[in-house]
């Protein structure tokens, strides 16, 4: 009976030392701060290393971070679009044969794309219809019976379909079914026959939106009105918000020469960038045109080069005597490809705070390098160990193992 009478307040104990462990427990959870122990060690060479380091962060994050790479801006591309016309008159004479070319004539495809070809040289067939004629006076077309002319075979740079006839009078060629006669395209009318094409214009129409900040700009900014854009040339130095351009000044910004290029064609890259800081005012917000060759390098001296400039053919059909015929002009020409290129920044909060909170992240390399030389480098990396690191002894009993020798002891 004395033993089942102390077992009851035995009981009680153990659960009244529960509830409070539990309550302590929790009160040093929400209520309690930790801190890490801090050692401070006068060493100069360890000092003089974190401080470089440090110094080299903090750099870092100014120079490169914010100055730089503007850090502290949102930013956002536009959305773009961009309108051409050409404006100016070619004149030539071909055997005898005066005719002048406007904008309808030698700009292709149509007005208005961004990506266009201006005719400076051609070749041109006229009266052409469909028939059988003797092939060009080459090698690899020359014959002597029918049987160098195999009936059917098409080549692949030949101009027609082998009837199988060997035909001609001194010289002697393969026939073939095609347009006839076949286009003598071996030499290039040297200079460029359209090299008025130097003085001819192209205005450039550019609008860009920059949809994250709803603003709107275009190349005719403030300051171009009607008067400005009749009497203004881009000049890179001058005029370097106009948006008219010779064609002679394109060709020689991009690092080309005209003469050269005119006579075999070539491609010019116009590059209008937009490159904004929302954070001064809009009419801040300006383009820059820049201009680069992208082939017909004038420098490159070997002829031996394949598919040297840029050239494409197209034909203009027409019924005579109720036969249908057509012209066909091997055209050289220069094209032109408009890139636009836009980014937009502004001030945001965001990446500010992300990248003010990634540089002091990156400061506590200098804290690990120091602690590398300190625990691992340097001779009394003993003491600095003791001193960094305190050692507790493990205490082996649980706490509830005292509420069992209580109980022990009841039940004596």
């Amino acid at each position: 009976m004395h033993a089942r009478g102390m077992e009851r307040p035995s009981c009680l104990s153990r659960s009244s030392k529960m509830n409070s462990y539990i309550t302590n427990a929790l009160s040093d959870f929400f209520f309690k701060y930790e801190t890490p122990r801090q050692v401070l060690v006068r060493n100069r060479r360890v000092g003089v290393v974190c401080r470089l380091i440090q110094l080299g962060v903090l750099a870092y994050i100014i120079g490169w971070v914010f100055i730089y790479e503007k850090g502290y801006q949102s930013t956002d591309t536009a959305v773009g679009s961009v309108f051409t016309k050409m404006k100016g008159v070619g004149y030539t004479k071909v055997d005898g044969e005066e005719r002048v070319w406007d904008m309808v004539d030698y700009v292709f495809p149509e007005q208005g794309d961004s990506s266009f070809v201006v005719m400076t040289n051609f070749i041109i067939t006229k009266g052409q219809k469909m028939g059988k004629c003797p092939e060009l006076a080459e090698s690899r077309y020359l014959c002597n019976s029918n049987s160098d002319c195999e009936r059917g075979i098409i080549e692949r740079t030949g101009h027609g379909h082998m009837t199988g006839k060997c035909v001609g009078n001194t010289t002697k060629t393969c026939e073939v079914v095609a347009w006839c006669p076949v286009e003598d395209d071996r030499k290039i009318p040297d200079p460029a026959l359209l090299m008025s094409a130097e003085n001819y214009t192209l205005f450039i129409k550019n609008s860009v939106t920059f949809p994250a900040y709803g603003v709107k700009r275009s190349n005719l900014v403030e300051g171009i009105d009607n008067q400005y854009i009749k009497s203004c040339v881009y000049d890179p130095t001058t005029s370097p918000l106009c948006p008219i351009f010779r064609l002679g000044d394109l060709v020689q910004l991009s690092g080309f020469n005209f003469a050269t290029i005119a006579k075999e064609g070539g491609a010019i890259g116009i590059v209008i960038d937009w490159t904004c800081n929302l954070d001064y005012d809009q009419s801040e917000c300006k383009p820059i045109y820049t201009f680069h060759g992208l082939y017909g390098n004038p420098n490159e001296t070997d002829m031996a080069r394949a598919s040297v400039g840029y050239n494409f053919r197209y034909a203009k059909h027409y019924m005579e005597d109720k036969q249908e015929k057509r012209t066909l002009l091997k055209v050289f020409g220069i094209r032109f490809d408009i890139i636009v290129r836009s980014v937009a920044r502004k001030f945001d909060i965001i990446p500010t705070l992300t990248a003010i909170g990634s540089g002091v992240g990156i400061f506590g390399v200098a804290t690990v390098v120091c602690d590398l030389i300190l625990l691992y480098l340097l001779p009394k990396r003993e003491f600095y160990n003791n001193m960094k690191f305190k050692v507790t002894e493990t205490v082996e009993q649980e706490p509830l193992d005292e509420f069992s020798s209580e109980k022990e002891v009841s039940k004596e």
